[in-house]
């Protein structure tokens, strides 16, 4: 537990009613979408960038822990203790403080959910292309940190394509500020992009500089069903060599859909027995949009779609697009626990990987639902677990290993999207030299000499 001489420290500077340590509040900050973490010995919540440096400055000279919190949806641990400390949660930095319509660029705090931020600036006009399926509980920082993909990434790119600068606030106290608004910037090493996708464990972010790009002034979704995996998997490679680039390119298989359908009550993501579905969405102008869209229709008839619908309006639409963001939570119907790994593998090599989950659900005689960013190659393989059953979950733990190995073999990578954290550390050697990973660890000796900020995170364990 932490002195009351380092209590009162810390309650001088965010104020008594924003540093909390009771039992249930210190519980609540040390799990995340996990559900596995440490608790915290205390939890802040500062409300500007001069008390995130006093609490950082204040950890430092007592070699406290500091973990840095944004909206806590992570599925690695990344932003839960793993050996207490404190917990700084930027919880109340949650302002967009500009959008630049000239420059196309948005400010904001780090706590800015990412769909609060996409709706304004599309009443603007503009758009904010990352769109994780968490898009309405999630942070902008969090999406930072971990650089956060989503369904549009195929055709848009991931958070790290919008990311023009940050402030920063080093694990000694230290303020940082890294590029700009501006587009083109090559003075001195990317300290931007080194930050993005860091995890927390470099610096804790307290402002960040977006790139905007004009709103498509039309789309189109239309929604693909097929007999079984492989031939929705057919599919996506006919769309690729038809030179389509979808704005998303969605795959759904039967288990995913039927524990949907049970969790909301409804079948509109498709009907039942459906084996696999590709939810697509094409953008642009009306000419290429209209065009885009033919060819993608008929890229998935000629992969043996059963049927192949257009949404007819925004409402239809969305309800498609609300269903599969549902996805993730209506998968905990099929079991309590799910290891939900966001494996990525280069698109051509996507049947290789639905084969490589075939022979692990088989071997290991586990229950693994699929879906995910079939454009770029991203997979969430789902292994369900009944946490009471010792023996599967000893089975699940051990097809873990064999699928990252297997993803790795397919020139893939075992985290598309949802980072490191301390749950996919020790399998870091697989798709990393040790080499490789002792030249991270001196970048993050640079900047967090005492190895307070966000311990235990990313690098493999110290037996």
């Amino acid at each position: 537990m932490l002195p009351p001489s380092f209590l009162e420290s810390l309650s001088a500077i965010v104020g008594p009613e924003h540093l909390t340590t009771d039992a249930e509040s210190r519980q609540a900050y040390g799990t995340d979408a996990l559900k596995r973490g440490v608790p915290a010995d205390a939890v802040v919540l500062p409300a500007d960038t001069a008390q995130v440096s006093a609490v950082a400055m204040l950890c430092h000279k007592h070699s406290v822990p500091l973990v840095p919190r944004g909206a806590g949806t992570g599925y690695t641990g990344g932003a839960v203790p793993s050996q207490g400390g404190v917990v700084l949660s930027l919880e109340r930095m949650n302002r967009i403080l500009e959008i630049d319509e000239a420059n196309l660029v948005a400010i904001v705090e780090p706590c800015v959910l990412t769909g609060d931020l996409q709706d304004a600036v599309e009443r603007l006009g503009l758009f904010y292309p990352p769109d994780p399926a968490s898009l309405r509980i999630s942070s902008i920082g969090g999406n930072v940190a971990e650089c956060a993909g989503g369904p549009r990434a195929f055709k848009y790119g991931t958070t790290k394509r919008y990311v023009l600068g940050l402030e920063a606030v080093l694990p000694s106290g230290e303020v940082i500020k890294t590029g700009g608004k501006v587009v083109k910037n090559v003075v001195g090493y990317d300290l931007t992009q080194l930050l993005v996708g860091s995890e927390g464990t470099l610096a804790i972010i307290t402002r960040i500089i977006l790139r905007l790009v004009p709103r498509p002034p039309v789309q189109a979704t239309l929604r693909a069903t097929f007999r079984d995996v492989e031939h929705a998997v057919a599919a996506v490679i006919q769309i690729v060599r038809a030179r389509v680039v979808p704005a998303a390119l969605e795959l759904v298989d039967g288990e995913s859909l039927d524990a949907v359908g049970r969790n909301l009550g409804v079948r509109t993501l498709a009907p039942e027995g459906t084996g696999a579905l590709l939810l697509i969405e094409v953008d642009g102008v009306p000419a290429a949009v209209e065009e885009e869209a033919s060819r993608v229709q008929e890229a998935c008839l000629e992969a043996g779609a059963t049927e192949v619908l257009h949404a007819r309006d925004e409402e239809e639409r969305q309800e498609l697009w609300r269903v599969r963001r549902e996805l993730s939570m209506s998968l905990r119907m099929v079991a309590a626990l799910k290891l939900n790994h966001d494996v990525v593998v280069p698109k051509g090599r996507i049947p290789q990987l639905f084969q490589l989950v075939a022979r692990i659900r088989e071997e290991f005689r586990l229950r693994i639902p699929l879906f995910g960013h079939a454009g770029d190659g991203n997979i969430h393989v789902n292994i369900m677990v009944d946490p009471t059953n010792a023996d599967e979950v000893a089975r699940a733990r051990a097809a873990e290993r064999v699928l990252f190995e297997g993803v790795v073999a397919l020139e893939g990578s075992i985290s598309g999207e949802h980072g490191i954290g301390f749950s996919k550390a020790p399998f870091l050697a697989l798709e990393l030299t040790a080499g490789e990973i002792a030249l991270m660890q001196r970048v993050k000796a640079a900047f967090d000499p005492t190895g307070i900020l966000n311990p235990g995170k990313i690098f493999p364990p110290v037996h």
